[in-house]
Formats: C-alpha cells, sequence, structure tokens
C-alpha cells in the first residue's frame, strides 16, 4: 500500500465532505466516534456517532461515505460502523373531558410556541377517531415514510415534525376501529424516528377511553395539560380528565380556558357566549395551575383553517398561546420528572 494511505487526513477530508452539508441543512451531524483506518488489504474502516439521524438519514449519509471513501486510490472496501445514544424523550400529553373545546388548536399551537423558544419538539396527533393536526399544521398533503419499521415524521415549516392518523387514512376516510387497534395505532406514532426531538407533545382525543389508559400504561406521559371552556359542562368534564392522570399519578400541569370572552370586531365590546373565569376557579379548587386563557378570536379561527397557528407569528393573537409555553417551559425546567 502507498505511503500516504497511512495518513488519515485524506479519509478525514473526504468524511468532511459527506458530513458537513448534513450539518448546513439543520440536521444533526454525525460525529466520529474514533479516526478512520485503513487496513493493510486496503479496507476503510469508520466508526460514526449518528444520535440524531433517521433511520433514512443513516441509509443515506452510510452510501455517501462509501462513495467517497471507496474512491480513494487503494481502497478496496469501505466499512461504516454507526451508534446511536438513546433520548430520554418525554411525553407531554394534552387532552380534554369533552369534544369540542378547542385541545388540538391549543396542542399545535403550544407546540409551535415552545419550538420557537428552542425546544425540540414533536407533535403526535393520538386522537385517532379525529385527527385534526394535518390541517392545523398545513400538512395535509405530507405523507410520512417509514424506516425499516417506524415510521419517519412528517416535516412541517413551523420548525415541529409532526405523525397523525390523518396522515396515514384517505381523506374524510372513517376510522371505525376498536380500542385494541387504537392503542397499536397510538404506539406506532409514538414509537416513530423523532430524531433531535426531546419533547413529544400528544394531542389526546376527547374524554378518559382506550387511547388515554393505553398512553398511561405503555408510554407514561411526563406531565398533563388539560383544555377546556369556561362553562360548567365542559369543566365537569375537564375535572374527569383532571381526576383519571391524578389517579395515575402523572402530574397535571395546568387547566387552560379556552374561548374565554369574543370581542365584537365593530364596536370591541368584549362578551362570554361560554362564561366568564369558570376554569381558572376550577383549577383553584382543585389545587391545579391555571395557565392561561385563550380568547375567542376569529383570527385564531381563520389562521387555524389555513393551516397557520397564530404562534409561528408575531401577530397579537399569538401572545395568548406564547404566555402558556412560557409556563410550560417553566415547568419543565423545574421538573424532577422532566429535566430537558
Amino acid at each position: 500500500m502507498r505511503a500516504f494511505m497511512t495518513s488519515s487526513d485524506i479519509f478525514s477530508a473526504a468524511l468532511d465532505a459527506v458530513i458537513d452539508p448534513i450539518s448546513s441543512l439543520g440536521l444533526i451531524a454525525a460525529r466520529r466516534a474514533a479516526p478512520p483506518r485503513v487496513s493493510d488489504d486496503g479496507t476503510a474502516s469508520v466508526i460514526l456517532d449518528v444520535t440524531g439521524l433517521s433511520g433514512d438519514a443513516r441509509v443515506k449519509l452510510e452510501a455517501a461515505i462509501k462513495q467517497a471513501l471507496g474512491a480513494i486510490e487503494g481502497v478496496t472496501a469501505v466499512r461504516v460502523a454507526m451508534t446511536a445514544e438513546k433520548r430520554n424523550r418525554k411525553i407531554l400529553a394534552i387532552g380534554s373531558g369533552k369534544g369540542g373545546v378547542g385541545k388540538s388548536t391549543v396542542a399545535a399551537n403550544v407546540a409551535v410556541a415552545l419550538a420557537r423558544m428552542g425546544r425540540r419538539i414533536g407533535l403526535v396527533d393520538a386522537d385517532i377517531y379525529g385527527p385534526s393536526q394535518p390541517r392545523l399544521m398545513g400538512a395535509e398533503e405530507a405523507k410520512p415514510t417509514a424506516s425499516g419499521q417506524k415510521l419517519d415524521p412528517v416535516p412541517t415549516r413551523f420548525g415541529v415534525p409532526m405523525l397523525s392518523m390523518g396522515q396515514l387514512v384517505q381523506p374524510g376516510q372513517a376510522i371505525a376501529w376498536r380500542g385494541p387497534m387504537a392503542a397499536n395505532a397510538l404506539g406506532q406514532l409514538i414509537d416513530a424516528e423523532w430524531g433531535e426531538a426531546e419533547l413529544l407533545i400528544l394531542d389526546l382525543p376527547p374524554g378518559t377511553g382506550d387511547v388515554q389508559l393505553t398512553m398511561i400504561q405503555k408510554h407514561r406521559p411526563a406531565g398533563a395539560i388539560i383544555v377546556s371552556t369556561p362553562q360548567d359542562l365542559a369543566l365537569m368534564d375537564a375535572t374527569r380528565a383532571i381526576d383519571l392522570f391524578n389517579s395515575a399519578n402523572v402530574p397535571v400541569v395546568g387547566l387552560i380556558e379556552n374561548m374565554a370572552g369574543y370581542a365584537c370586531p365593530h364596536c370591541g365590546e368584549i362578551s362570554d357566549p361560554f362564561g366568564a373565569g369558570g376554569a381558572e376557579a376550577a383549577a383553584g379548587t382543585m389545587s391545579v395551575p391555571f395557565l392561561g386563557r385563550i380568547p375567542l378570536e376569529i383570527a385564531i379561527r381563520t389562521a387555524s383553517d389555513g393551516g397557520r397557528p397564530p404562534a409561528s407569528t408575531d401577530d397579537a393573537e399569538a401572545e395568548p398561546f406564547k404566555a402558556i409555553a412560557a409556563k410550560v417551559a417553566e415547568w419543565l425546567n423545574r421538573s424532577p420528572l422532566d429535566r430537558l
């Protein structure tokens, strides 16, 4: 073998040419766990730390490295070994006692707001029977791929990768599954190739049924947020949801009051079609933190229907979500269960 082959410089340069573009694309750069080595028979061996890369990205990286090093004179074969650290990924569940309280809108915007604060967030639409996150996140046309036996989340333009049953079935198709099938689907969404995401925001279906029980038993969340409107009926159901998490020893991060007050676009007068202050009062009664209220605002509805979460902007409609996300981030920072 020629003398220059004993130097790692030429291999390092070739590896840099492959790995550097990964960083420029905003992905985590694969790190060399050991210097490249070449055996006497011309076999080049590389060990890489690929923590954070999806299965598909790892396959592409390996192929690129083999092509780059295989082109070097004297190399007869290339072996690539990859290692990865196991992420201590946590789950934050967002639920409600009943449907129609805007839980999914809150989940999408909290996820986006946390991502804008620098958190590495993934979004799971666990509302198996009524998925709405593809519409809210502007990802209705996107379809997830698979890496081996695991799904690859769909990227969004808001920096929050996501997975939803709504991306796996035909638009408008009814999902008529019994509990075990829904639980299995939830497992596939959570156990996907989430890459660098350290916190999964889980948008639960309303109520306290099979999906909630499966999540608690098999994918235990670090905490739960409950969304309610101010009206008594919604608060009764929210109380049941809080009781479910309390009985399972899942910390309740707090209660959010949605659709709290409507400002007339013509005169500016505030009216309260669903009541006022009910969720805050209920939070105090149950000794649960009150995270904030979100108004019944047509701009929020319009942006959400258009696949543009208000929290992704600097408009006034983003402020309630940002304030709530700040309290959630504070909880994450001080919680011994979820130090990210």
